[in-house]
């Protein structure tokens, strides 16, 4: 409780401490609101907007849930170096990716994101925690994760990608976008509801058996082929 923080031999203290503990509860609690409001957005939003997903991903970013997967993910060495670097790719632009060989990640990425419609995303947010740059990460690599795998950008080959993460490091988002979708199939698509459930186990069973692709320095090998890379990692990709 509040009140046993309270040192009479040092008022100011005990009050700095007071309000600071009530600063971090409400930014929490206010966290923890946009997330849930997000969420259910996400339940009936047919409009295809990414902000609901972002505005969920952003509360979960500094909660116990996120802590405890980056500890977990530190087991792995590779996964622990990165993470210790903390690096970051420089930017990189499509029509130059584009003039590598066409079976390498850098045509092959280039070419669908041109297909997409999508330009690299460069995330903005402070890289100040282990959280933190896991979230930048794997926002900023998240389309190439779509080519290594070879899960599309529907809804269904989204939530296959989602499950992938799960498993290869338990991203809270992923399993909240998991159970969004499981409900919302399950109330306004049921004659889905097993796609969507194949589609999950595809992906999770993947991310358990590859390499964790999060420690991955995609951008110095853009020349690599696609094929090399799926190898060298263990992933068996989705066929469309």
């Amino acid at each position: 409780m509040l009140t046993n923080q309270f040192d009479p031999q040092n008022p100011v203290a005990t009050t700095h401490n007071i309000l600071g503990s009530l600063q971090s509860t409400l930014q929490s609690t206010w966290q923890t609101v946009r997330g849930m409001q997000a969420f259910i957005q996400l339940l009936f939003d047919e409009s295809g907007s990414l902000e609901p997903v972002w505005a969920l991903s952003q509360s979960l970013v500094d909660s116990p849930a996120f802590q405890m997967a980056a500890t977990k993910m530190k087991i792995t060495p590779a996964v622990a170096a990165i993470m210790a670097e903390r690096y970051q790719a420089p930017p990189h632009n499509l029509q130059d990716l584009l003039k590598y060989p066409q079976n390498s990640l850098g045509y092959i990425y280039a070419q669908h994101m041109q297909q997409w419609g999508f330009q690299p995303l460069e995330p903005v947010m402070p890289i100040d925690t282990e959280t933190r740059y896991v979230e930048y990460r794997w926002q900023q690599t998240h389309d190439i994760w779509h080519v290594i795998t070879g899960f599309d950008i529907s809804e269904m080959g989204e939530i296959g990608l989602q499950a992938f993460y799960l498993a290869q490091f338990q991203l809270p988002l992923s399993s909240l976008l998991i159970a969004n979708a499981l409900i919302s199939t399950t109330l306004l698509q049921p004659e889905s509801l097993a796609l969507l459930l194949n589609v999950i186990a595809q992906g999770y069973q993947m991310g358990k058996v590859a390499q964790p692709l999060i420690a991955q320095k995609w951008e110095l090998a853009w020349e690599k082929p696609v094929n090399q890379w799926r190898a060298e990692l263990h992933v068996l990709p989705i066929t469309h």
